[in-house]
């Protein structure tokens, strides 16, 4: 197959000060890949996701996640539309952690807490293109991202790569690896897109069905954070998904955090590579079905959403879009009684993904 290391679009950024001390002019470029009438459109810039192309049950082409059109607006994007986050995702508590009898403090960007590894995670930096192949049979693209010791407070060098491959028929794949190198270090990596089956900036999602293999969840208090360590049953509460439910079907009697709708830890059930979603959007036809190798993930339903520009002059107002979010159990670094996070210097950690769509 052959390579094509060519950019859609660039964009120089200068006089941005790069946390890892290096050169302050990379270029930031837009990578596509395209298999037939299926395209993915990535970004080097926090290994963002910016568009999913896919057809309808009528052949109707559509963006299926929420973003913005321009590499300026995704750098100044506050609203996680599409990155890879890390080194930790989802919050920790007043940004702290004890490793090994030693006190960490990380960046604090969600009040008294961090959040998805502080304001400079790896969200908001420039990755290296290692290999790209446009089209073919299984395009793919390969990023990789040095984080060093000290980067928002966390300890030791990290060696991170992310793949993103296109298969038929319909199917994104994400593998994601982190090798510590020195130092013992959390590590929880989550790829934050706002899904809408029948295409960004159609509406609300409320009338997509979702089900999910999680049979139970970890209670969130107001700020977000697992505080209580509890692992609840889903069933008899307003957060069970094991059966095919809309995703409106319940959610005026959800509080996430401070507002209404989903923003909930569940516990996937199971171990290993396996089916952890399945949503499905009646009026487009479109579905969705998750798989991943993680112990857990969010439901987020775009709560927080508010007249946020979008793509294609559309505007996302509240349920506009959901995530949902692969992931280790939030704040597990300062909770010994969920499943470690902590990658020690020869380990690698690993977290795959596979979105397949069908019509």
């Amino acid at each position: 197959m052959a390579r094509a290391p060519v950019f859609v679009a660039f964009l120089c950024l200068a006089g941005i000060a790069l946390a890892s001390g290096a050169d302050a002019r990379k270029m930031v470029g837009v990578y596509v890949l395209k298999k037939g009438d299926f395209s993915v459109k990535i970004t080097n810039w926090g290994a963002t996701i910016m568009s999913i192309v896919v057809p309808d049950s009528k052949g109707n082409l559509a963006d299926v996640v929420l973003g913005m059109d321009t590499l300026a607006e995704v750098v100044n994007d506050t609203s996680y539309f599409g990155p890879l986050t890390g080194r930790v995702a989802q919050r920790m508590a007043r940004g702290r952690f004890v490793l090994d009898g030693k006190v960490y403090h990380t960046y604090l960007n969600d009040g008294k807490n961090a959040i998805h590894g502080g304001h400079r995670g790896f969200s908001k930096v420039i990755w290296t293109v290692k290999e790209y192949v446009a089209g073919g049979d299984s395009p793919y693209i390969t990023l990789y991202y040095r984080s060093f010791d000290g980067e928002q407070g966390f300890p030791g060098d990290l060696d991170v790569y992310a793949t993103y491959q296109l298969s038929s028929p319909y199917v994104l794949s994400i593998r994601t690896n982190a090798t510590a190198l020195n130092k013992a270090t959390p590590v929880n990596f989550l790829q934050h897109v706002y899904w809408n089956l029948g295409g960004q900036g159609s509406g609300d999602v409320l009338g997509h069905t979702l089900q999910l293999s999680a049979s139970r969840y970890t209670p969130l208090d107001e700020e977000l954070l697992p505080s209580s360590g509890r692992v609840d049953p889903v069933a008899g509460t307003n957060y069970d998904f094991r059966t095919p439910t809309p995703i409106g079907a319940r959610i005026q009697q959800v509080m996430g955090g401070q507002a209404v709708g989903y923003d909930i830890n569940y516990v996937v059930d199971g171990e290993g590579m396996r089916k952890v979603a399945a949503v499905r959007d009646g009026k487009s036809g479109r579905g969705l079905e998750i798989s991943a190798n993680q112990p857990a993930m969010q439901l987020y339903t775009g709560n927080w959403l508010n007249n946020t520009k979008g793509k294609d002059g559309m505007v996302y107002n509240q349920y506009g879009g959901f995530c949902l979010e692969t992931q280790a159990y939030p704040d597990a670094v300062n909770h010994p009684e969920f499943p470690s996070i902590i990658v020690r210097p020869g380990q690698v950690y690993k977290h795959d993904m596979v979105y397949k769509f069908s019509y």
